[in-house]
């Protein structure tokens, strides 16, 4: 698994706990580790115009993911060659702020948005009703058996 780390603030982020997760939703998914991902670290500004480019919403997020594969369309190669899954990009600013309402760590936050973006680079979407539990419930389980408690 290779993960391709950008940080592009001055905030000091857990790169080993973002590389755990992702190893760890690719094995709960019993997903080939032959693969690589890309994760960039923002603010709310940086997210907030990417929000706007490519979902129309004119406001900052707090993850967003850009999936390279569509499952419902491809067939993964069979040759062993490196599965490129997408992008992952997680506002820090906006993650410090969900740690604080929730009353949990940054790690925890930072945990439960990788995770949570790596299900979509997987093919998962909780915008389709019945996959919404299926997806925030994989979250929880993987999240819990990392330690990564609310």
């Amino acid at each position: 698994m290779d993960v391709l780390f950008q940080n592009d603030t001055d905030i000091n982020v857990d790169q080993k706990l973002i590389s755990d997760v992702i190893r760890a939703v690719l094995s709960y998914e019993k997903f080939s580790d032959n693969c690589e991902i890309s994760v960039t670290i923002v603010d709310n500004e940086e997210i907030h115009a990417l929000n706007l480019k490519y979902r129309g919403i004119d406001r900052p997020t707090d993850v967003l993911s850009f999936p390279l594969i569509d499952f419902t369309k491809e067939k993964l190669p069979s040759d062993g060659s490196k599965i490129y899954l997408g992008d992952i990009v997680i506002s820090i600013e906006k993650a410090e702020e969900q740690a604080k309402e929730y009353g949990h760590s940054l790690n925890r936050e930072i945990g439960f948005l990788t995770a949570h973006s790596m299900l979509h680079l997987l093919g998962y979407d909780h915008m389709v009703p019945e996959e919404e539990s299926i997806m925030f419930g994989k979250q929880e389980e993987i999240l819990e058996k990392m330690g990564l408690r609310r």
